[in-house]
């Protein structure tokens, strides 16, 4: 035996249904509000939420992000359309209007955040470059000391034959110890700038009496703007787009 108007089952000889409470025996048309038809089922429990309205406003919340707010808003239309066209099988209306709400002010805000970027960007490069130049030519002096101090300490070599005989090791005059592995190596590459060492002349005992030493932007007017340049004057010498050298004017 099942009820007429909710088809729940419901055991045999029950007066009452056990799910929507009518009385058994009273007919059908009778209990059928106005304006239903009597085959048309009366709405049971509450009604879902639309999962259009959740989403649009979980993308609201994400609000500097602009493809988030974008999808806000088109959700938020695209839910309270669907509301409207349920006839109250669907809520979710206040949902979708704070998704709306919060995907355009996301999205108005755009404009400011370009301009902030605009302003941004290039002071954050600036001080980058800065930073870059500076330290490339604290890098040159600890050179120059180091070079001072390996040939005093290797008199019967001069200057080093290479930035590998600065570098850790034995503390001879192959490993002398006197810089880190990085500035010992081969065209050493740090914070934007890559760096040359080049032996020069040589005295009648074979000593190394002259050296040059340069650094260059690794991307010119990214990583940095100046080029530089030193030698066994110990002055360190720059030009603005172009590799300096002995006649560059010193800093």
């Amino acid at each position: 035996m099942t009820c007429p108007y909710c088809a729940e089952p419901i055991p045999d000889g029950s007066q009452f249904c056990p799910k929507c409470g009518t009385k058994m025996g009273t007919p059908v048309i009778a209990a059928v509000s106005p304006g239903l038809s009597s085959t048309s089922p009366p709405p049971l429990g509450e009604p879902p939420t639309s999962g259009k309205a959740i989403g649009s406003l979980i993308c609201g919340i994400f609000i500097f992000f602009l493809p988030a707010s974008i999808a806000a808003v088109v959700l938020g239309h695209l839910s309270l359309s669907e509301i409207r066209k349920s006839a109250g099988r669907l809520k979710g209306q206040g949902l979708a209007t704070a998704g709306l709400i919060l995907g355009y002010i996301g999205i108005a805000f755009i404009p400011f955040i370009l301009i902030i970027a605009a302003i941004a960007i290039p002071s954050l490069l600036r001080a980058r470059i800065a930073a870059n130049e500076a330290s490339a030519v604290g890098t040159l002096r600890t050179y120059n000391v180091a070079i001072a101090s390996y040939a005093a300490q290797c008199a019967q070599k001069g200057y080093p034959i290479s930035a590998e005989q600065l570098g850790p090791g034995s503390h001879d005059c192959d490993h002398a110890g006197l810089v880190d592995g990085i500035l010992a190596s081969q065209r050493p590459m740090k914070s934007g700038y890559v760096f040359e060492y080049h032996v020069g002349a040589t005295d009648a005992e074979g000593r190394v009496v002259s050296y040059v030493i340069s650094a260059d932007p690794v991307r010119q007017n990214e990583t940095g703007i100046r080029h530089y340049y030193s030698d066994e004057t110990q002055v360190i010498r720059f030009e603005l787009s172009t590799p300096a050298g002995p006649g560059s004017p010193p800093l």
